[in-house]
């Protein structure tokens, strides 16, 4: 039988031709970081394409498949090609600073964690306070790595190169950009209608937040999220698809460009 190492040697190598992966360090985190210890004790339940199967064989979470952390309440463990290829996109470099915003029971989180190594950091936040704490059991062994038990809605965070999003929102909190360095990278589910969206690139530049729609994903609701739409209907197909930047309302007021506008912060065609 192989062992664990073989498998998640076979594993990273599937997902990284699945997301298209060209950074070596992203396959090499998902080969070197046990899966299971993130994850409920088995037998577990791994979901395909919607069809879910239990298994006692370690084998079956060495696969690109969900995992279910609470079947209850909707969450699992997440889809690694996705995982991998939002990392390629957003690329963090080793000394990076990273914000973990639905760090779950930290399996992403210490991928995220050995991608910035040597020098970087990661701030973890998760809402239930379960996840909370199971992540920081998990992850207790990587000094540089802070969990966070509370909500990373209306907070001061800090400063970051990326921040990094795994729940859907109708919009970033102004707290995720106002955070982000000159040149740091915003990925997060824009779920502008119930249930779906695409993921969205951000990134600061001087004086805008450049905005990119990428590929249509599905994600938990931020349960906790505080914004507010401005109008009764959401974003056309069209105006998701054609969302080239994101402003902050106190920086420049909705004009003829929006695509979506929520109560603090509003998407626009314009790239600026």
């Amino acid at each position: 039988m192989a062992s664990s190492e073989e498998y998640r040697r076979r594993y990273a190598e599937q997902i990284a031709r699945l997301a298209a992966v060209e950074d070596p360090r992203i396959q090499s985190a998902f080969a070197s970081i046990p899966r299971e210890y993130f994850l409920p004790p088995p037998p577990w339940t791994t979901i395909s394409q919607g069809i879910a199967t239990q298994t006692r064989d370690i084998a079956d979470i060495y696969e690109n498949v969900l995992v279910a952390i609470d079947q209850a309440r909707g969450i699992n463990n997440g889809e690694p090609a996705l995982h991998a290829a939002w990392m390629e996109t957003v690329k963090p470099q080793p000394g990076d600073r990273v914000v973990h915003v639905g760090a779950g029971t930290g399996y992403y989180t210490a991928i995220l964690a050995s991608l910035v190594e040597p020098g970087g950091r990661v701030e973890a936040f998760e809402y239930e306070t379960d996840l909370a704490a199971q992540a920081a059991e998990n992850l207790k062994r990587l000094p540089h790595v802070s969990v966070h038990a509370r909500s990373a809605f209306g907070v001061t965070l800090p400063s970051a190169d990326v921040v990094y999003v795994n729940a859907g929102v109708l919009a970033p909190d102004p707290g995720w950009l106002r955070a982000l360095e000159r040149g740091g990278r915003l990925i997060f589910p824009w779920q502008p209608h119930k249930g779906w969206g695409p993921a969205m690139l951000v990134t600061r530049m001087q004086r805008r937040y450049a905005a990119e729609p990428l590929m249509t994903v599905g994600f938990i609701s931020c349960s906790q999220e505080t914004t507010r739409k401005t109008s009764a209907y959401g974003p056309s197909e069209a105006d998701i698809a054609g969302t080239r930047s994101i402003w902050l309302t106190t920086d420049r007021s909705p004009d003829r460009t929006a695509t979506a506008v929520y109560d603090a912060v509003w998407f626009s065609s314009d790239p600026a």
